[in-house]
């Protein structure tokens, strides 16, 4: 896979707000989407993940054969979004665990804060190109 695909939580409110942001603010259409629930989410987390019990519940940005996940995925994909959101990748000098402790803990409470939904995100006929179903 030589693209740049977002895989997220397609029950929570944030992450689905996150979705919208970088739908919106990726004119160039680098990045393809799918949820972490979906079948072809599932075999992406199965093959890079295989070796943990449980895959990360978090966003996760497959670009080509790397992976990232949490602030790391975040920041990835502001950079690839261009000017101005790219300047956000300067907090990578930030050390992984102060920035995925802050993550982690606006993950803990998403439901909490911004909602859950009864169902998936479906993508809307205008986004259905930039979404990985199966």
């Amino acid at each position: 896979m030589n693209e740049n695909v977002i895989l997220f939580d397609g029950y929570c409110g944030l992450c689905n707000r996150f979705v919208d942001f970088v739908l919106k603010q990726d004119t160039k259409r680098k990045i393809k989407f799918t949820s972490l629930q979906s079948n072809f989410g599932q075999s992406v987390l199965k093959k890079h993940f295989s070796s943990l019990k449980k895959f990360p519940d978090s966003v996760v940005l497959v670009s080509g054969e790397n992976v990232y996940t949490h602030s790391t995925a975040a920041l990835h994909v502001f950079r690839l979004l261009g000017m101005p959101w790219n300047l956000l990748y300067a907090f990578v000098i930030i050390p992984a665990f102060i920035r995925n402790g802050i993550y982690n803990f606006i993950a803990i409470n998403r439901y909490k804060w911004f909602g859950k939904r009864k169902e998936c995100r479906v993508p809307s006929k205008e986004e259905q190109e930039r979404f990985i179903t199966d």
